[in-house]
């Protein structure tokens, strides 16, 4: 008998099953970061699909933060009535929903923001990015504050909880990784000084939200960089967050610049290929005592199965399947249990760099030539 559809619960938020909608940039918000009725539609299908869980949106802090045009914000008071259109909708239909917060760090985009990117350090010599320059101990300080800010945003917009972004290379991951960070003041040096912004982060977004609120973090396992964070540094910030009051672990890796390693891998085509963490969820259940989301290339309902059979995961976090299938986890409940449609391709991600917002581009192109 699969676990895969037992109800579980993260600090108090009940859910019907163990899997998560990984959050992701949808590319529909408007201009200024807004919800759109593009967006809440895209979520309810989720809802409907039977996702037991909705990390929604990869939304900036701080102006400053942007990476992605038409991404989510949660920078200002005035974006939170179209969110609180999009959690009742959820609501409505009895899903679950918790809104990922990021500030891109390096990452953000000039041309978006009108600013130059900041970071821990500054960094040259890696492609199609600006150095940006070497964020203040000041400006360290007013970022803490604004995720204290934005997560007071998230549950006034009633978010059924919040999961903070510190993977893939953004801001917060920056400066977990000494291939970004360079600094040699107390948010820089050796992993207790690197890790000193998450900490104070974390415990910012807890005395906003308080203690019966669902924050969770999503982290690298590895950055697959030459100097960047190992299995065995990431281990140590997972313990960490843990002492801080982390609920739960989504288990990640890589970031935009790691070559075949970037997170949305692609050529997914074999079980061997699927949960391309899972060896670091292995070590990492080994010595943290939250629930552990492992997201990755899972693809097949065998594979998710297994993961959490086997107590590598307690939950399984996709995306891109549910980008081509928002039904999946309905039809794979209701026995048709055939590997995702995805092929893991990442054309998905054109239309939403063109302005559309994310879609299946190949299951639109074989309806198109069907019809």
């Amino acid at each position: 008998m699969t676990k895969l559809f037992e109800g579980t619960n993260i600090n108090g938020m009940s859910l019907p099953n163990r899997f998560i909608r990984s959050a992701t940039w949808e590319g529909m918000g408007t201009e200024d970061g807004e919800a759109t009725p593009q967006l809440i539609a895209a979520m309810e299908k989720l809802v409907e699909g039977g996702v037991g869980l909705i990390i929604s949106s990869f939304s900036y802090v701080r102006t400053d933060g942007q990476v992605s045009r038409r991404q989510l914000g949660i920078y200002k008071d005035e974006l939170i009535p179209a969110l609180i259109r999009m959690t009742e909708s959820v609501h409505k239909q009895g899903g679950k929903i918790v809104m990922q917060i990021v500030h891109g760090g390096l990452f953000a985009r000039s041309e978006l923001t009108g600013q130059i990117p900041i970071g821990p350090s500054q960094v040259q010599g890696w492609p199609n990015s600006p150095p940006g320059k070497e964020i203040s101990v000041g400006d360290i300080q007013d970022v803490i504050k604004t995720y204290g800010t934005a997560a007071r945003r998230v549950k006034e917009a009633g978010f059924d909880g919040i999961q903070i972004f510190a993977g893939h290379g953004f801001l917060l991951s920056q400066f977990l990784s000494p291939f970004f960070n360079k600094r040699s003041d107390a948010y820089g040096g050796n992993l207790e000084g690197r890790l000193t912004i998450l900490l104070e982060v974390v415990k910012r977004v807890r005395i906003e939200v308080g203690q019966g609120y669902p924050v969770l973090i999503k982290m690298n396992s590895e950055d697959f960089l030459e100097g960047g964070t190992t299995v065995d540094e990431s281990l140590r910030v997972g313990i960490m967050v843990c002492k801080e009051g982390i609920d739960a672990i989504e288990l990640s890796g890589g970031t935009w610049i790691s070559g075949n390693n970037i997170p949305a891998r692609q050529q997914i085509t074999t079980h061997e290929k699927e949960a391309y963490f899972r060896e670091a969820a292995r070590v990492f259940k080994q010595k943290i005592d939250v629930p552990l989301i492992l997201v990755g290339g899972i693809r097949s309902f065998d594979v998710a199965d297994q993961l959490v059979e086997e107590g590598l995961a307690d939950y399984v976090s996709m995306c891109r399947p549910l980008i081509r299938e928002p039904g999946l986890i309905n039809r794979w409940k209701a026995g048709d249990l055939a590997k995702s449609a995805c092929i893991s391709c990442n054309q998905c991600f054109e239309p939403a760099r063109s302005g559309e917002g994310i879609y299946c581009v190949v299951e639109r192109k074989t309806k198109e030539k069907a019809n």
